[in-house]
């Protein structure tokens, strides 16, 4: 006890000290920013089914059977390059509150389904057709980037953002007349994920000579960088 008392005392006293050496380096901090526009190369149709049913299997039967019309009907309509996803499968009490009362009234059994293809996929107005005709769905279809595109940028960006502080801070060191200029600390800001560009959520089904024509704006990642540099 007496020894970790005299460690607690000797880091208390220490703390200070090694404050205030660190205050007294002589410090620069710069930004490097790096950016790069790119279309979004992915579309991700959103569905979330629900059904109740006074009996579990009921409930799960006929979700399970909307959710193999969708893929029966997908196939059908020899749709490419398309994966379906199922997510987030749950089934719960279905308890109703009336008048400050809780009782329970069946199961409610829910799941989510991801249609996930290209953004520049020419066969988007058949997946709607196919989600459409798969009985009570509405979606939301949505754009966005790629979790690999993101990957094969990320080196890129940040390499881009640390010459980007470096110039910064020769820039800095030249105009001032700061000698022996090194790397001090690096920290980087988490890296900012664009929203996704929703084009629309649909229920009613649309005219069937209707074509898809969208055009997506250019979505932006960014990699930004703090570098501290000492001379």
């Amino acid at each position: 006890m007496r020894k970790l008392l005299i460690l607690f005392l000797a880091f208390a006293i220490a703390s200070p000290l090694f404050s205030q050496q660190i205050q007294q380096i002589p410090l620069i901090e710069v930004e490097g920013y790096a950016e790069r526009k790119i279309a979004p190369d992915e579309a991700v149709f959103s569905i979330s089914l629900e059904e109740k049913a006074m009996k579990v299997n009921d409930a799960v039967n006929v979700l399970n059977k909307k959710t193999q019309n969708l893929a029966e009907a997908l196939k059908k309509g020899k749709i490419k390059d398309y994966k379906l996803v199922a997510d987030n499968y749950s089934v719960d009490v279905n308890r109703i509150y009336r008048s400050g009362t809780a009782r329970d009234s069946g199961y409610v059994a829910r799941q989510g389904l991801r249609i996930v293809t290209s953004a520049t996929n020419e066969d988007l107005q058949k997946i709607v057709d196919a989600i459409q005709g798969s009985g009570d769905m509405s979606y939301n279809l949505h754009f966005g980037i790629a979790e690999a595109t993101r990957k094969s940028l990320e080196d890129t960006l940040l390499t881009e953002a640390l010459k980007d502080a470096e110039a910064r801070a020769m820039l800095i060191g030249t105009t001032l007349a700061l000698k022996g200029l090194r790397v001090f600390n690096v920290t980087m800001e988490p890296n900012y994920r664009p929203q996704p560009m929703y084009m629309m959520n649909a229920k009613a089904a649309a005219p069937e000579s209707a074509d898809m024509l969208i055009q997506t704006e250019e979505q932006a990642i960014t990699k930004r960088v703090y570098v501290k540099y000492t001379y």
